[in-house]
């Protein structure tokens, strides 16, 4: 059976992304900062006639919490065919601009969006490695594409900006150009998905279904072999071919 770790599982797109891989026959760790929260998502879920799921603290901003993470999963299996990085902040408050934002803002927001994935990727890529297909999927948003925001004609381009999320998003970007080139040499395919703007408390429930931001998530965590590294994907940007340039 595969096996798959979701950052930020308990609720919203994390929670149907792991809904979804459990329908694809996935063993699925559901991380969750509060455990609680995880255990209640997880039951949610056994009660929707999935039982291959299991709640895991896991604060990605805290060092000691992924660690543990690491150490309690590894006791469980041998390989983790799929990490998605779900968890992530918004950062910044309205009215969402660069000289209106503190510094604390954009510590809070790098220190989730970019640097809790790091940590989480390095903690757990020796397990990845021992899969034969692993994915690694960091869900960004083409809010954080530097071409878009560049881009005068784009749909979005004066309204869209959001900065302190959108240059975190921008810095994860890169996190995944160069984790894919670490990552070359192995199985592992390292890709940023934006599931696309979604009914979540993130965005004040508003934009498209939870199910089909999931879909596009799990789209790039199942790729075949002969797939592609170090791309940024956005169907909701790109519906023709899904990549979106940096």
């Amino acid at each position: 059976m595969k096996t798959a770790l979701i950052t930020g599982a308990n609720k919203g797109i994390g929670f149907e992304t792991a809904k979804q891989l459990l329908a694809c026959g996935f063993f699925v760790y559901v991380g969750s900062r509060d455990l609680s929260r995880g255990q209640a998502a997880a039951k949610l879920l056994n009660q929707e006639g999935f039982d291959q799921v299991k709640a895991i603290q896991l604060d990605i901003t805290n060092a000691e919490s992924v660690n543990l993470a690491r150490e309690a999963i590894g006791l469980e299996i041998e390989q983790l065919d799929v990490l998605i990085n779900n968890a992530g902040i918004n950062g910044g408050s309205a009215p969402y601009t660069v000289l209106a934002a503190d510094q604390q803002e954009f510590t809070d927001a790098f220190q989730t969006n970019v640097l809790g994935t790091a940590l989480v990727t390095k903690a757990f890529v020796d397990l990845l490695k021992q899969s034969s297909s692993a994915r690694i999927v960091n869900v960004s948003t083409s809010v954080g594409s530097l071409t878009l925001q560049s881009d005068p004609n784009w749909p979005a381009y004066d309204y869209a900006k959001y900065a302190v999320y959108a240059i975190s998003k921008a810095a994860l970007n890169m996190l995944t150009v160069q984790l894919a080139y670490e990552l070359k040499d192995t199985a592992i395919k390292v890709n940023a998905v934006c599931p696309g703007y979604t009914q979540t408390d993130f965005t004040g429930n508003q934009g498209g279904s939870v199910s089909d931001a999931a879909r596009r998530i799990i789209k790039y965590a199942l790729l075949e072999e002969h797939c592609p590294t170090g791309k940024f994907f956005s169907e909701e940007t790109n519906p023709a071919t899904g990549e979106v340039a940096w």
